[in-house]
């Protein structure tokens, strides 16, 4: 008679493709304002705005089409991602930069920096996706460091940004319905098609919201960096990071995904240490500290294999 021996689980990988690929979006997002704003100095906000939303949603749409071609989709499922693309583009980026202008980068820090709670919130209370210790327990330890990272930039609170402030907070939530939707869109829609879609379908208002100072740009003060510092903030950070993004919602859920975020600003800080001379402060490595641990304990935790 033989005997079988029981199945042993294999261990569970520390760092996965779908991590790495976090990882190299955080890295993207995180350094593309500091590579891009030397060289865009002479593109208004909106037009910079206008320009590299459309170039990024006409991108999109043609990788789409060479990638999936032309399917039919339900109408239900289409007016979905269109709210979405309407939520998380148009509205989303007129938030931002409205509120940039009327704001501090440090207040806007601050108050995105809570944006993984919000979203992880919303997608518990609509039953999307529920959350575990865990995740909870990283979520905190990363909202923390993060605070810690943007704060210390110096945030002033106060009556002369509460317009801008109210603006950063209604785009973050705007982006958290986004990310949230888009997990609840349903079985059978492609990563590459949500992100087309909704890219497509909230270009409009954006190009159409910078399309005066696109038309009053004078196009003789951006030189050739600026031009390219374009076209990659287009390409590289929205269409290859948005499409990577959304599906890492789709593989692993909108908690995790949102927790990478928290590691952006830690980028950003590198970033200006190493281009500008910014040297971090000890507040801002003990928020690095804090994020790099909530991240871990999430994915030790959540791949870790039950026993019965």
């Amino acid at each position: 008679m033989s005997t079988s021996s029981p199945a042993v689980a294999a261990p569970a990988r520390l760092v996965s493709a779908s991590d790495l690929a976090m990882i190299a979006v955080v890295v993207v997002w995180g350094t593309n304002y500091t590579l891009v704003k030397d060289a865009l100095e002479g593109m208004p906000p909106r037009a910079f705005m206008s320009l590299r939303f459309g170039l990024a949603a006409l991108a999109m749409g043609l990788v789409l089409l060479a990638v999936e071609g032309h399917k039919p989709m339900p109408w239900k499922v289409f007016l979905r991602l269109t709210a979405l693309g309407f939520v998380g583009n148009t509205l989303y980026q007129l938030f931002f930069i409205e509120g940039l202008a009327r704001t501090t980068a440090a207040n806007s820090g601050m108050l995105t920096a809570v944006s993984p709670v919000v979203t992880a919130t919303l997608g518990a209370a609509l039953g999307i996706e529920r959350l575990r210790r865990p995740v909870v327990a990283g979520l905190s330890l990363a909202v923390v460091g993060m605070l810690l990272v943007v704060g210390a930039r110096g945030p002033n609170l106060g009556a002369a940004t509460w317009t801008g402030d109210a603006l950063i907070v209604c785009s973050s939530l705007c982006w958290a319905i986004y990310t949230v939707g888009t997990r609840a869109v349903g079985e059978g829609v492609s990563a590459l098609r949500v992100t087309a879609i909704t890219m497509l379908t909230g270009a409009p208002g954006v190009v159409l919201a910078g399309a005066s100072q696109v038309i009053a740009m004078d196009t003789s003060r951006v030189g050739a960096a600026g031009w390219i510092a374009l076209v990659y903030s287009a390409l590289v950070p929205l269409v290859l990071a948005y499409f990577v993004w959304f599906r890492s919602v789709q593989q692993v859920g909108t908690n995790r995904t949102t927790l990478y975020g928290t590691g952006i600003p830690v980028v950003a800080a590198l970033t200006a240490w190493a281009i500008r001379g910014e040297r971090p402060t000890l507040f801002q490595i003990l928020g690095a500290g804090l994020i790099l641990t909530g991240v871990l304990i999430s994915r030790r935790k959540d791949t870790a294999v039950t026993k019965a």
